[in-house]
């Protein structure tokens, strides 16, 4: 089980939807949940990418000299980026991190933001691009590694003579992860990618797309792994994170919620489509955004993307993460409000309940060294 956390580089607050509690998105706060993330024992963390967003490859890059063994998924953006450039900036990164580099293809849903980036292609073409941006890009890498280079004529892109002269760390490239969910994603994905992440559905959706993806990869010849997106609201009891829970949206007004759910109907994206669908528009006592137990949509009413949060005391938390994890995901890319404090919280009351290696990671003394004379109880492995 590989846990990941986020780094918000689009901002991060005590509540949604209002600049009350917001903290500033700065290089220092950057580094701070960086260090914080990698010494507490998570696997990575996922950068996220759009017009609201820092740029990923910016902020990972800032973030090495400050971390050990952190990983960074980051994004690449067909059309956007041009893949013989991407494949070059990945074998760059990836040495200098010490092998540290996961690729998140990113196809995207909004096509009033992709206009303005230059990307004019509906939802079945930017998938066919998609595809092949992909294909160069892994094929670059991978021949990088003898000195190989790659030609290719698709319907969207060409390369003539493709070479990489410094190849990266990891082979035959940094892993790819990927998530969608129409038939084109799914198919995408069975092909080429090598972790597919789900955004926070109930289980019986989620087993429904694990399902689909692995069938659609057997035909391929292929196996994927699988993972998931969520939130999370973890405290030593369910009534307070139950409150906790209610908090973060307390200062969210109907407004908000209306413009919100506005820019989630002119995307193209199936996945923010199921997404929005989770939370209907309703109201927003627990009664109405409890979807499935201990699965929560209140996030969902003002951030695109993942919109749903594991919420409870630490064994249940523990326990939902463990249901997942039966339906094949060993990854977890997790997040929670403020993303700093939230780190620190899930880390201390849930990774000792989890069936991992995380705590073997830490291999200093944990805890208060007694009456300041017996030394503090040292990690277990």
């Amino acid at each position: 089980m590989k846990i990941f956390w986020f780094i918000p580089t689009h901002g991060d607050s005590r509540y949604l939807g209002t600049t009350e509690g917001a903290r500033e998105v700065s290089l220092d706060y950057i580094r701070q949940i960086g260090s914080a993330v990698d010494s507490l024992g998570y696997e990575g963390v996922l950068i996220p990418t759009g017009r609201s967003c820092e740029d990923p490859w910016v902020v990972a890059s800032s973030l090495i000299p400050v971390t050990r063994r952190l990983k960074f998924l980051v994004a690449v953006r067909p059309g956007l980026h041009q893949p013989a450039l991407a494949a070059r900036m990945a074998a760059t990164f990836d040495r200098l991190s010490g092998g540290r580099l996961l690729v998140n293809l990113v196809t995207g849903g909004d096509q009033v933001e992709l206009e303005g980036d230059g990307v004019y292609l509906n939802h079945a073409e930017r998938y066919e691009q998609s595809a092949e941006f992909i294909r160069i890009w892994r094929e670059i890498l991978r021949r990088s590694h003898e000195g190989q280079s790659f030609d290719f004529e698709g319907r969207h892109l060409r390369v003539s003579g493709a070479r990489l002269l410094y190849p990266p760390q990891q082979r035959p490239h940094p892993p790819v992860y990927f998530g969608g969910s129409s038939d084109a994603a799914h198919e995408l994905a069975a092909e080429q990618v090598d972790t597919y992440l789900s955004w926070g559905e109930p289980p019986a959706e989620v087993a429904r797309k694990v399902a689909d993806v692995r069938a659609r990869a057997a035909r391929h010849g292929r196996t994927v792994k699988f993972g998931i997106r969520l939130h999370v609201i973890v405290r030593e009891t369910e009534e307070q994170a139950w409150q906790a829970a209610e908090d973060l949206i307390s200062r969210v007004d109907d407004a908000t919620v209306a413009k919100a759910q506005a820019l989630f109907q002119r995307m193209d994206s199936e996945g923010q489509r199921r997404m929005a669908a989770l939370h209907a528009g309703g109201g927003r006592s627990r009664r109405e955004l409890e979807i499935s137990p201990n699965l929560w949509a209140g996030i969902g009413l003002v951030r695109t993307g993942a919109g749903t949060a594991l919420v409870g005391d630490p064994a249940t938390v523990a326990a939902r993460i463990e249901e997942y994890a039966a339906l094949g995901l060993d990854t977890f890319v997790l997040s929670g409000y403020p993303h700093l404090e939230e780190a620190y919280r899930f880390a201390e009351l849930v990774f000792p309940l989890l069936p991992t290696a995380l705590r073997d990671r830490l291999r200093g003394p944990v805890g208060e060294a007694v009456a300041n004379e017996e030394a503090p109880l040292a990690a277990t492995s």
